[in-house]
Formats: C-alpha cells, structure tokens, sequence
C-alpha cells in the first residue's frame, strides 16, 4: 500500500518515465539565457495600457493588487519562491495566475517550458492538466442536471447499462476456505450519479484494493482507436472494491462522468465542451488533443533525476499522446490539455456563481450544490484530514485540520503534472499553478504557492 505523500492525482495513458538527464554545462547555459527572457514576461506590470492582461486567446480583467485589497509587495514572495524551484532545477518552469475579486492581480511565466531547445515559459505555455480536467467534465454533466435529464440518486444503469448488478470484491475469513484474494458478493446498491461524481461508487483503481491486478490488466487492453465508451464496458466487467457510498476512493469515476454526458447528449465528450463550455468562455487553448499549429507553446514534461535536477520524460512534439491521432479517446478523468488564462475563466465563472462575461453556464444553486460536501465523515485519503468532496472538487471542511491557510468551503483539486487550482468563495480568490513535473509529492511548490497567495490579502 503506497503513502498519501507517494500518491499523485490521477490521469489516464501517462506517457512513459525515462529521459535525458539536464546536467549537461551546454544545456545549463541556454537555461539561463533562455531564463532571462522568461523573466521579462513576468514584470510586475501585467496589465496593458488598456488595463488587460496579455497571455490567453483574449484579454483577462486586470486591477493593482492593492485595488482588491492585496499587498504587490507581500505577492513578490510568490515570485521569489517559484523562482527558487526554477533555480534548484526541481522544475523547468512554473506560470502562476491568481486574481481577486474578479480581477487578474499578478500573472507571472518563470523558467523555461523546454529546456532543451532552449524555449521561454510564457504566459500562454500549453500544459498537460491531467486530473484538472474533472472539475471541466463535472460542470459538463451539471448542465445535463439542469436541463432535468437525471437526478443525483438515479442509477447509472439507466443510461449505461454495463453497469447492472455490479459485485464487490471481498477478503475472505480465514475460516471461510477460500484461496482466492477475494471472493464476490452483489453490490448492496446500485452505482448512483451522485456515486461518480463524489468517488465514491466503488470502481477499481491504481492506488487500493484487492483489485488493483486486475484493473492494471483491463487498462493495459486499452488500445488506440477504443473510445471511453469501449473502456467503461470493460470497466464494468470488474468487481467493485466496495459497495458503493461507503467510502471515498480515486479512480477512473469521472471518465463514467464523461461517458454518460455523451450517452445523454447524444455528443462526444470532446464536442460537447467545445460547444457548450470552451468556445462560450473563450477558452481557446483547451483541448483532448493539440492542434499542430500550436506545438510552438506547449510545454516539455520533466521528471526528478536521481542524480539532481530534471530529466525529460515527454518532448513536445507530435508524438506526444495529447497531440497524435488517433483522436477518439475523450478522457473525462484526466484528457485536457489547457493555459493558466482558460482555466482561469473556467472558474472565474464558477466563483461567479456560473456566469462569466454575460455566458451563464449554470445556475447559482446547481454551482452552490456542487461546491457542497457530498461525502460526509468519509475522509479524503488524498487529501487527509479536514476535506470533504462535492461533484468534482474537494471541498476544505475544517480549516485547522487542513493543514493550510484557507477558507471554510474552498474548492479545488489538481492534476498530476503538477498542476492545481483553488477557488475560495469567501474571499473571492482564484489561484492557479501550472508547471510540468512528475513524480511532484516531493516537492511542496503547490502549497507555499497557496500559502503565499493568502499572505498577500490585507484587506
């Protein structure tokens, strides 16, 4: 059983580990000239003349920190930190958005996004969110809910009906005389919509349970050309850890959440966010897969290399699985890729109770029951003490055994390349940290990001 520290957010078809090690002097060297460039990108002077900021498909809403009650002193420190992971070469480069009260107050691109062809991060770098995608297809389905399609506690069988008469995977007694590592019992109740959006329906997965072998071998006969729809049917052949509701685990839930948007919309996952999310809020660099024309800005994928620093694990080329065809697997649980600026808005109109530049993408109520613990005293053991988790998002249900500065309420999650957001209704916050890294539980770049955004509120 692996640690809470070892366990990272899950993604579906990780490309492979390995790579070239980052030592070399020559590559040291561009690494710093490349640096410099990426540190003009990053003045405190964000916003244009015009009062916006540069570095998405359109204009973000920009203010002076101390306009929305933040001290652009105390923000430097979220520079000087983010700096030192680029100069230790923990990660290649780090982009960091947070806005207040509706309004971009420090938007800033250190380090490089490729750091062997010697390429400046930028404020419009393309990242691999992985899990971050989970929130993105949980608004998806809510929308489905307002338009009075489902209700929370229906069964997923209705629409997907693979998943009838699901069994759970039990550990015999000792007594009992079974050999097996487990035996099968029908499951107490049906797999609810409620049940995938909260993790808590009981699937298999990497990380727990008995049926981890078994799961690895299901996603190993996932081939290109197969759809999500193809993997949920193998998916339902497999036994439950345990009955669904009565714990909370991660898994392949939210690729369910996607498939059944497409059941009941009768689109792809990939059509129905292009429609009715993306192109609304004018997320322009959100994809399943990257156009070509856009490979100039998306970023390199590091690991840690045992001998110091980061080695390449995924180049930024046409042969990387977020780009190649074929392009039919729309991966729900962890298939976007996306900008710091567009995943922003994406929550701006969440924060804004589902509206966003006159787009209204939900209902203040539907955003309200989303952003609710769903789960109970169930515990997050990704998470630990003091969160519960709503449709999509883990909510911080007791600030003091959260172990961080925040808010009661604030919703968030992550991805696992290192990426993660939070949105804190309280005090109207928005922080978002994009970089390129995995494995990443090492490092605690993504907490004294957050932590040094809330010391620079002051009002």
């Amino acid at each position: 059983m692996r640690s809470k520290r070892e366990v990272e957010s899950a993604t579906t078809g990780e490309p492979p580990r390995g790579g070239r090690p980052l030592r070399r002097p020559a590559l040291a060297a561009r690494f710093r000239l490349a640096l410099c460039a990426a540190i003009s990108l990053a003045a405190p002077g964000l916003a244009r003349a015009d009062g916006a900021a540069t570095g998405g498909a359109e204009a973000l809403p920009t203010a002076r920190p101390e306009e929305t009650g933040m001290s652009g002193e105390r923000l430097t420190r979220v520079t000087r930190a983010m700096q030192g992971y680029v100069d230790r070469r923990e990660v290649a480069g780090v982009v960091t958005l947070i806005a207040r009260r509706g309004k971009v107050v420090h938007f800033e691109a250190l380090g490089m996004r490729d750091v062997e062809n010697a390429q400046p991060m930028g404020r419009d770098t393309i990242f691999r969110i992985a899990s971050m995608t989970k929130p993105i297809a949980s608004v998806a389905l809510m929308m489905l809910y307002e338009e009075g399609r489902f209700q929370l506690r229906d069964p997923i069988h209705k629409w997907l009906p693979e998943f009838k008469d699901m069994q759970v995977a039990v550990i015999p007694e000792p007594d009992e005389g079974v050999y097996e590592p487990y035996k099968l019992v029908p499951a107490a109740r049906p797999i609810t919509v409620q049940h995938i959006l909260t993790h808590t329906a009981g699937f298999p997965n990497t990380y727990r349970g008995v049926t981890q072998e078994a799961y690895a071998r299901m996603r190993a006969r996932v081939e290109p050309g197969m759809t999500v729809g193809d993997m949920c049917k193998m998916l339902a052949e497999l036994p439950l850890n345990f009955h669904p509701g009565e714990r909370w685990e991660y898994g392949p839930a939210t690729d369910v959440v996607g498939r059944l948007v497409e059941v009941l919309s009768g689109q792809t996952l990939d059509e129905f966010l292009r429609e009715r999310i993306f192109r609304p809020l004018g997320m322009a660099d959100t994809y399943f897969y990257l156009p070509k024309e856009k490979l100039s800005r998306f970023a390199a994928l590091y690991q840690p290399d045992p001998g110091g620093g980061i080695r390449l694990t995924e180049a930024p080329t046409e042969a990387s699985r977020y780009v190649r065809e074929p392009h039919v697997y729309f991966s729900g649980a962890g298939g976007l890729v996306s900008t710091a600026a567009d995943y922003f808005r994406f929550h701006q109109m969440m924060l804004n109770g589902g509206e966003l530049n006159g787009v209204r993408l939900l209902g203040p109520k539907t955003v309200e029951l989303m952003t609710a613990n769903h789960t109970g005293d169930l515990g997050l053991w990704l998470r630990g003490p003091g969160y519960g988790f709503g449709l999509g998002y883990s909510v911080v249900t007791d600030l003091g055994p959260s172990g961080i500065t925040g808010s009661l309420g604030a919703y968030s999650w992550g991805g696992a390349f290192c990426t993660s957001f939070w949105v804190d209704r309280e005090e109207e916050l928005i922080g978002v940290l994009m970089t390129q890294v995995r494995p990443y539980t090492h490092l605690n770049i993504r907490q004294d990001f957050q932590v040094l955004t809330y010391q620079a509120i002051v009002d």
